[in-house]
């Protein structure tokens, strides 16, 4: 099902996408991957980092953009890092049982993945699991876009399964080092550089000096993303998903990646809506939704309470 405002193109080497407009912002999905690799503005300048180096050739994931990882977060346990969705093709879904937008003028898809059904391929093998896994992709006015997933359990022998989930998000920013995370402040997290060690964040807001790898804890539902040079401040809001990843590769990690450009690590940070420490966990028949809000708003109209109906 699409909405008025999206269109099928063809993207790079082949695939398929679709772009999504709404007031002069624009959006771009690709099926391989239910991948959103492009978020502009009405003056069209580009808010997600997508790599000049990312590959767009499966079993390749995109580098960039909102890679979605499920059913596995990280290179933890016997499936592959980030587990399979971000790389395999998803369909347009024909009967979305997703509410409707909200707004009557968001342009909006509806996207589905299905497990395979053979017991020998590699996911069904990593994953033997029956799961419907639908993603609503909507570009409302001042470009607020929002993905929605929502995970069932279709098992029919009677057995629950768990999963760890993360929007991947990149965010493009004009200096890393002129960048401040806020609203994980004082929080519980799992250092990824150091064998996942808990620390509590002891900064008002977390900035940039080289590699940065953390699972932030029972995060707030909205963090801010204050790029000073641009003079602009992306917000996150999150339901369904109580963590949060902050992510940035530095220099040696950039460099030891193909599909990652040497000084692209500058323009770039990942802040990430997620559930890792405590798998979600679903019987057969019950589902699980997690969305994610992003919008852009000047950084005098943020303020303390990062509330995002007032910024906009």
């Amino acid at each position: 099902m699409e909405a008025q405002a999206v269109e099928r193109e063809g993207g790079m080497n082949g695939l398929e996408k679709l772009v999504l407009r709404e007031g002069g912002w624009s959006a771009e999905v690709y099926l391989y991957g239910g991948h959103v690799t492009s978020w502009k503005s009405s003056q069209g300048e580009e808010l997600l980092f997508l790599s000049s180096k990312a590959l767009f050739e499966p079993p390749k994931a995109i580098r960039g953009g909102i890679p979605i990882c499920f059913p596995q977060f990280s290179n933890l346990g016997s499936q592959q890092g980030h587990g399979f969705a971000r790389n395999r093709l998803w369909a347009l879904d024909a009967h979305p049982q997703l509410d409707p937008p909200p707004n009557a003028t968001a342009a909006f898809v509806d996207l589905i993945l299905s497990p395979s059904p053979s017991p020998s391929h590699d996911d069904f093998k990593a994953y033997p699991h029956s799961f419907e896994y639908r993603l609503r992709v909507q570009l409302g006015p001042a470009g607020l876009l929002t993905l929605t997933s929502r995970v069932r359990n279709t098992n029919s022998d009677g057995k629950p399964f768990s999963f760890t989930f993360a929007y991947h998000t990149y965010f493009s920013v004009s200096d890393i080092s002129e960048v401040r995370v806020e609203g994980l402040e004082t929080l519980d997290y799992l250092d990824n550089l150091q064998d996942r060690s808990r620390f509590t964040e002891q900064g008002d807001a977390i900035t940039f000096e080289g590699e940065l790898d953390r699972i932030y804890l029972e995060a707030p539902r909205k963090i801010a993303i204050l790029d000073h040079e641009k003079n602009r401040t992306f917000l996150v809001v999150k339901d369904g998903l109580p963590d949060a990843v902050v992510w940035n590769p530095w220099d040696k990690k950039a460099k030891a990646m193909s599909d990652f450009g040497d000084e692209e690590y500058k323009h770039m940070v990942c802040v990430e809506a997620a559930a890792i420490e405590d798998p979600v966990t679903l019987k057969p028949t019950e589902e699980w939704t997690g969305r994610l809000q992003l919008s852009l708003v000047p950084n005098t109209h943020v303020g303390g309470s990062l509330d995002v109906p007032n910024a906009l």
